[in-house]
């Protein structure tokens, strides 16, 4: 294969990876194996890695080497709420959902802490700016460690408290079956979703690079009163989440 371009060497890798050549490792060979197995430049290898990496199939990550990225699509439908209101349930909306399309899901806990609301969350919310709230950190994952969507989420303090919001650990049942045993029956659920390039956090915690878009979600839920009970703010690979809103009722109440 001497005398490839680093296009027509990024095409032959593409092949290679679809064919699922790497699936043993989960990463390329390294630049030298590489080069050493196309007769080519260190450049035109690098060149053609960055090729891939800017299509969205491989990610490099520093001392790991370039890995394969992971693109199992996840259909997210609206009606994952509706679903998982009874509390004492074994599912979130997220585990529901992927465990509906035979993928192994898992919403991974990661932090609480306690947090002022600033400006724009204490307009949501109801509250007076700095008012306390608990922030939840989470991350929708497929098992063992596939991050699909980091998702960030703002409770009132004493609602969270009230749900068992505000300690370490999983929500068994997911947030929603929480609210409803505490006695904050979710009601309605505004969602946002934008598109925009992800910050270098972001496309470190989705291991994402190159021209990947990212979906950004905001969605505030809200009691049969209009109380706001949750804001919650996530992001997720726009090639890999599909959020579908169905059976959207459109003759009004």
């Amino acid at each position: 294969m001497a005398g490839l371009g680093y296009r027509e060497l990024a095409e032959d890798l593409r092949r290679r990876i679809d064919a699922g050549e790497f699936t043993t490792t989960g990463k390329l060979p390294p630049i030298d194996d590489l080069m050493r197995h196309y007769s080519a430049a260190r450049q035109t290898v690098r060149s053609a890695v960055g090729v891939l990496a800017d299509d969205g199939l491989v990610v490099p990550v520093r001392r790991a080497g370039t890995l394969i990225r992971k693109r199992t699509q996840v259909r997210i439908p609206l009606s994952r709420y509706g679903q998982v209101l009874a509390p004492g349930g074994p599912r979130g909306p997220w585990e529901a959902a992927t465990a509906a399309q035979g993928i192994d899901g898992d919403m991974r806990f990661i932090r609480v802490d306690r947090v002022q609301a600033p400006a724009d969350l204490a307009a949501l919310l109801h509250l007076q700016e700095g008012e306390e709230l608990v922030y939840r950190l989470r991350h929708a994952l497929i098992r063992p460690d596939d991050v699909v969507q980091v998702q960030h989420a703002w409770y009132p303090a004493a609602l969270a408290e009230a749900a068992g919001l505000d300690g370490n650990g999983k929500i068994t049942g997911g947030v929603y079956g929480a609210l409803v045993a505490a006695g904050h029956r979710p009601t309605v659920a505004n969602e946002t979703v934008t598109a925009r390039m992800p910050t270098e956090e972001e496309a470190s915690q989705l291991r994402i690079g190159g021209r990947i878009w990212v979906l950004a979600l905001e969605r505030l839920t809200l009691d049969a009163d209009g109380q706001p009970l949750e804001v919650l703010r996530a992001v997720a690979p726009a090639d890999r989440l599909q959020l579908s809103y169905d059976n959207l009722a459109l003759d009004g109440p």
